[in-house]
């Protein structure tokens, strides 16, 4: 008797404990706010919307100058940055460059202005440390 007490007792704190990082890794209530413009599971899966940010930040090739983790090289690193730009700034930046920097103006680009709040959104889960991976994947229903 006492062996299958305890093993009824080992399979409901197992099933528990699974259950728990179960919801946890399937959090899909988060709220996107101006500070969190994003959803982000498991610190690689997105919404849709941050997803084509990933996209517009591919598709321009940013990664040439502000590296595949955008750590910086001869541009700045966007992990950085975006802790202290606000998003109007990085708008203005995107849409206008700094030149006298090395960045060129992206407002030619349909891709990038079309997911400039998107981009804005991925970069800044990248540089808040939500999303953990340069390499993000959409969240699945």
């Amino acid at each position: 008797m006492r062996h299958a007490a305890w093993r009824a007792a080992c399979v409901l704190s197992c099933a528990a404990l699974a259950g728990s990082a179960l919801s946890l890794a399937q959090d899909k209530t988060q709220v996107k706010t101006p500070d969190h413009p994003y959803i982000v599971v498991d610190g690689y899966k997105v919404d849709p919307d941050t997803m084509n940010g990933f996209r517009a930040w591919r598709a321009a090739a940013c990664d040439r100058c502000h590296g595949a983790n955008q750590q910086g090289l001869v541009g700045p690193s966007l992990i950085e940055s975006l802790k202290t730009l606000s998003k109007d700034e990085f708008k203005k930046t995107v849409t206008e460059g700094r030149l006298e920097k090395g960045m060129v103006s992206f407002k030619t680009s349909e891709t990038v202005m079309s997911n400039l709040d998107n981009l804005y959104a991925y970069l800044k889960g990248r540089s808040n440390g939500d999303i953990t991976r340069a390499k993000v994947e959409e969240i699945k229903p």
